[in-house]
């Protein structure tokens, strides 16, 4: 029998943990669908509190261990809640108690908590733990038969609508991998954070101001730009020659210098060869720019896909020093997006379906217009350009278009495809 009630999350911690945790389960209350339990936030002056938490602990559907050196080095591993956790776990049925531990840092998870996988929510990376802890809480839900989409949030800014989604009946999976190799990670529908804030001393002033999108569908971003080989397969197809003579020496590199009326050619040539691996509804294309954003920076607006500090090792821009592409994935899952998408900063700067307008951004002014001319966007900075391009927010033009002769000699443009919706004409 379906419940309509929210997801039971307990976390369970050592008190030095206490900012990191705080602000997970701030993130979590966010959640509409998730009701989480923490002990400085529900236990008050003069209850019983060993009976408080074994309470909350039988009634929760999901236990979150938050681990740390400090906590798994204390004597014994004797953390009352959590040694109250993993006691209840022991006595109950297999299967009917969820655990996951969550690493806050780099630590080696006690034996006790050996069987169950664990998550990573390290900082620095703590928005793509989210997302993946995330997920893992959503399955938990589905399992559960719980039905969570009249739920309204307690006391969260106001949440999106129902997806749209033409794949609402599917199951949806944290990737997608068609035959020929190529990945695409989940990206749920929802809101997110676009654009850069008025006090943001590196932003331009076409990403401002920040506002809030509403993306009312799923879809899947590519995990990386489309390398050479993939793209020689593709003109091989067609009799044709690559463009680059010295591709072969750099097959994992993205395929760069491809005019934009080339990259959605191949894309429709992606469509008429794996129709029949594709979900229901979706087809593959260049990304609207806020589809690209969302899956750079997450929902949360942050400045690079990995936190909101640059750093160099995690992306190949001119302050690597290498004045050349490097191979998809080189920076990968360190540099990583929310999602999982690889090079998202760096690397190439990547083509857009989208025009450059005004913000703020309309998503039901985006059409599928191939025929029209004019200079349309680019994404993620490059190994030419510095970190104020390889920003999520920013926002570069292209004159690809307008001068296509010139494409053959942009040596750091390439292009990811995403599988999405198709545009309205």
């Amino acid at each position: 029998m379906t419940e309509n009630r929210p997801l039971k999350v307990f976390l369970c911690h050592s008190s030095a943990d206490k900012p990191a945790v705080r602000e997970l389960y701030k993130k979590l209350r966010a959640e509409p669908w998730i009701e989480p339990w923490l002990d400085e936030e529900e236990l008050f002056p003069g209850m019983d509190w060993n009976m408080e938490i074994e309470k909350a602990i039988e009634a929760t559907d999901v236990i979150l261990v938050c681990l740390s050196n400090n906590s798994i080095t204390k004597e014994g591993y004797v953390q009352r809640e959590i040694r109250i956790a993993l006691d209840y776990a022991d006595y109950k049925p297999e299967g009917t108690l969820f655990i996951i531990p969550v690493r806050l840092e780099e630590c080696t998870p006690p034996k006790r908590l050996s069987r169950w996988q664990y998550a990573d929510y390290f900082e620095g990376q703590r928005e793509r733990g989210l997302q993946r802890l995330l997920v893992s809480l959503q399955r938990r839900t589905e399992s559960l038969g719980l039905n969570t989409e009249t739920l309204a949030p307690s006391n969260a800014p106001p949440q999106s609508a129902p997806s749209q989604s033409p794949i609402t009946n599917q199951l949806i999976t944290n990737k997608l991998t068609l035959s020929n190799g190529m990945e695409f990670m989940h990206v749920p529908a929802g809101r997110f954070l676009m654009g850069s804030t008025e006090d943001n001393k590196s932003a331009f002033e076409e990403e401002q101001p920040q506002h809030v999108v509403d993306i009312p569908y799923d879809y899947w971003m590519a995990r990386f730009p489309v390398t050479n080989k993939l793209y020689n397969t593709y003109v091989k197809s067609k009799g044709m020659k690559h463009h680059d003579d010295d591709w072969e020496k750099k097959k994992d590199h993205p395929v760069v210098s491809v005019q934009r009326a080339v990259a959605m050619e191949y894309c429709q040539w992606l469509n008429n060869l794996f129709k029949a691996e594709l979900p229901a509804g979706l087809v593959l294309r260049l990304p609207i720019e806020a589809e690209w954003e969302k899956a750079a920076r997450g929902t949360n607006g942050l400045e690079y896909p990995w936190g909101n500090s640059f750093d160099e090792n995690k992306c190949n821009t001119l302050e690597g020093g290498r004045s050349h592409s490097t191979p998809v994935g080189s920076y990968s899952p360190q540099g990583d997006s929310p999602f999982g998408c690889a090079d998202m900063a760096g690397n190439v700067f990547e083509l857009m379906h989208s025009f450059k307008k005004a913000y703020p951004y309309k998503i039901n002014e985006e059409h599928d217009d191939e025929n029209a001319s004019g200079a349309r966007l680019l994404r993620g900075g490059s190994f030419d350009s510095d970190k104020r391009y390889a920003r999520c927010a920013s926002r570069s033009d292209s004159s690809i278009d307008l001068f296509s002769y010139l494409a053959l000699f942009i040596k750091s443009v390439g292009f990811r495809v995403v599988a999405s919706s198709p545009l309205p004409k």
